[in-house]
């Protein structure tokens, strides 16, 4: 290509069907592929003059050991084969696309250098761990509870007991057995999560990411929503991030011991934009891979400075490739997209259909957020995945719900309006569509079936910061609301966790929540804490033990929840087990739920039912004598061999729930 091209030319250029006819590349093999039988660099760049291959002894400032010219192949793809295996050898391109030469790394990169300056070759079979081909998912449980956490988080603070030298790394999850402070009783790490009962592990992003400086200090920290090298793990959480091979190994040794201890792996993903415009992927193909305005300047729907254009064909290609390789090489079990609303329901749709079609149906779990920070110009022809447009998507892939999040905590920080555990007033209705995980198709969110409702409170952008205050001590007052909203002492703020764990953990849908929520987490208030210092961000697992009874009781409504068919359901048939319905603007909600499943279970009805009240108040239980699953607070009750059992009017105290148990037929006419 000798003449430049203006992005705006260059769209119309990529838009053109000529384009696609000779340069769509259908294979699925670009990048670096190296074994017994050599090496072959493959690249993808329609534009390109000539491309030049340099190899290194190192992937940071070491002199090129060889240079050769690659060879242009059909579909715009570059190639240079040679019988060597160069596992271990770095490299990079020189992309000369008409009188400009630019330096680039390999955007299908599978290893690579420090701060992902060099790509590396990498034969991924030297890269397993020990036992590695027998490595399996857990089975699933009952209900899916996904429990959101960060690597550097996990294992950083000193409380947490792991060696000096593994805080903050992939390979501090193998260390299995580690307690408080090393005290041999209290436990953290891989004990604590098996004990607090969650099926799922979410890990935020653990691909390479730019935000943080990999040759830096180790207590640099950030969230990670900022890609590079979307198929190489994160080198600042790995004990040598000079040797791309030890970053890929200790990613897979910590999936490995999550899978051992009965945990499923989702991976955080973000495909809506890169770190930096001026990436792999505009110098190998410019404004190929990113979204334009009409006058050609970078569209912002992600809020980050960029949008990666997933309609366009091989882009697409690029981040179906990309999850079928963490699934298939990492052993992932599932993927949570940041701002899917950016991406199209058409990509999503066939992700979906892809891993069903390899796995079985359902095996791997997709959800996302169906929003996006701005608008977006996809192109024409395309629909973006936002909740708006469901009807459209794969009815497995699920959806953050923030109308069930927002009736329960407010909204503190944007309109200064408490929620119905804080005293907010007229949200008894939206709690009561809630339970039903929005499938009663009441309110604005109409999810059609609880499978792809997650239900959730709390997460590492959305703190139930109702509940927390910017303080430095405990952080344990109500926040930024009006004085009726505030809870004074700290026995009121276990009360009010309480209620709004019980609310969201009795709604249909499968349940999310942020680590440390269960022991009353604040970060001092920052919902923003993403490049905050991870002294900030650390699990502080003391307060784990500070908070023990708000903690064993997470453990027991989880154990709870896996024993309560009616809650678990996920089919399109589910709402119709709730039934009952009472929602008054006086802070009580009840509902009743058809619990039976094939003779199984606690108990063939549940009653429920929320008081966010300040003080106590009466409600009467429906017909027959009933049993305490919980009640003043206790989530225990409902493993004793005799519970106690109930009749007529019941007393719930305030800021409280209950949930209770009959053991009897339910009629079909109240059912319906």
């Amino acid at each position: 290509m000798t003449k430049k091209m203006t992005a705006r030319e260059l769209k119309r250029f990529y838009a053109d069907s000529t384009f696609k006819k000779n340069y769509i590349y259908d294979g699925h093999d670009l990048g670096a592929a190296c074994g017994s039988d050599g090496t072959v660099f493959k690249l993808w760049s329609p534009v390109a003059d000539r491309v030049e291959l340099h190899l290194y002894p190192d992937g940071d400032e070491s002199g090129c050991m060889r240079s050769v010219s690659m060879e242009r192949g059909e579909k715009g793809v570059w190639m240079y084969r040679t019988e060597e295996c160069l596992h271990g050898t770095y490299y990079d391109y020189d992309v000369s696309i008409g009188h400009e030469t630019r330096r680039t790394a390999d955007p299908y990169a599978r290893a690579c250098g420090i701060n992902s300056r060099r790509s590396m070759a990498v034969e991924l079979g030297r890269t397993d761990p020990e036992r590695w081909e027998s490595d399996r998912a857990p089975k699933r449980q009952q209900e899916d509870i996904i429990y959101e956490l960060h690597v550097k988080e996990f294992s950083w603070d000193g409380s947490a007991g792991f060696p000096e030298e593994l805080r903050g790394t992939s390979r501090a999850f193998t260390v299995e057995d580690t307690t408080l402070f090393g005290d041999g009783v209290h436990p953290t790490g891989i004990r604590y999560l098996k004990e607090l009962g969650v099926t799922h592990i979410q890990l935020m992003p653990v691909y390479d990411f730019g935000s943080v400086d990999e040759a830096g200090d180790r207590d640099q920290f950030n969230w990670g929503y900022d890609p590079v090298c979307y198929n190489v793990p994160e080198g600042s959480y790995s004990t040598d991030p000079a040797h791309g091979e030890v970053r890929i190994k200790e990613l897979k040794e910590l999936v490995q011991t999550l899978h051992r201890n009965g945990f499923r792996v989702i991976m955080d993903v973000v495909y809506n934009h890169t770190y930096s415009a001026d990436s792999s992927f505009q110098r190998v193909v410019p404004w190929y891979y990113y979204r334009q305005e009409e006058d050609g300047t970078l569209s912002d729907g992600s809020g980050c400075g960029n949008d990666f254009a997933a309609e366009r064909e091989m882009a697409a290609s690029f981040i179906l490739d990309s999850v079928l390789y963490w699934t298939e090489e990492y052993h992932m079990d599932g993927f949570r997209f940041d701002l899917m609303g950016l991406l199209p329901t058409e990509l999503m749709n066939r992700i979906q259909e892809e891993l069903d079609k390899r796995y079985g149906m359902g095996e791997k779990l997709i959800y996302g957020e169906p929003w996006a920070a701005n608008e977006t110009p996809m192109e024409p022809g395309f629909h973006q995945a936002l909740k708006e447009n469901e009807k459209r998507l794969n009815p497995r892939i699920a959806m953050f719900c923030d109308n069930t999040r927002d009736a329960v905590k407010g909204h503190v920080f944007e309109a200064m309006e408490p929620g119905f555990v804080n005293g907010g007033e007229g949200l008894e209705r939206e709690i009561m569509h809630a339970a039903s995980a929005w499938c009663d198709r009441g309110g604005a969110f109409h999810a059609g079936s609880p499978e792809r409702v997650l239900s959730y409170v709390s997460a590492h952008d959305k703190l139930i910061l109702s509940m927390t205050h910017n303080d430095h001590s405990l952080a344990l007052h109500m926040s930024r609301c009006d004085k009726k909203g505030f809870y004074e002492r700290p026995e009121e703020v276990v009360r009010a966790y309480k209620l709004a764990v019980s609310v969201y953990f009795t709604c249909q849908g499968r349940l999310f929540f942020l680590s440390g929520e269960e022991f009353a987490r604040t970060k001092e208030g920052d919902d923003n804490s993403f490049e905050a210092p991870i002294s900030l961000n650390r699990l502080d697992y003391k307060r784990a033990y500070e908070f023990e009874e708000l903690v064993h009781f997470y453990k027991d409504l989880i154990a709870l929840r896996k024993c309560l068919p009616g809650l678990c359901d996920k089919t399109e048939e589910a709402g119709k087990r709730i039934f009952k319905k009472s929602a008054n603007r006086k802070g009580v909600v009840s509902f009743q739920v058809d619990n039976r499943y094939r003779g199984e279970g606690l108990c063939d009805t549940l009653f429920i039912a929320y008081n966010s009240r300040r003080r106590p108040v009466k409600v009467t239980l429906p017909e027959g004598e009933w049993e305490a699953f919980l009640k003043d607070g206790d989530s225990g009750m409902w493993r004793r061999a005799e519970r106690e059992t109930y009749s007529g009017l019941l007393i719930l105290p305030p800021v409280s729930a209950v949930i209770m148990g009959r053991k009897t037929e339910i009629k079909q006419e109240a059912a319906r």
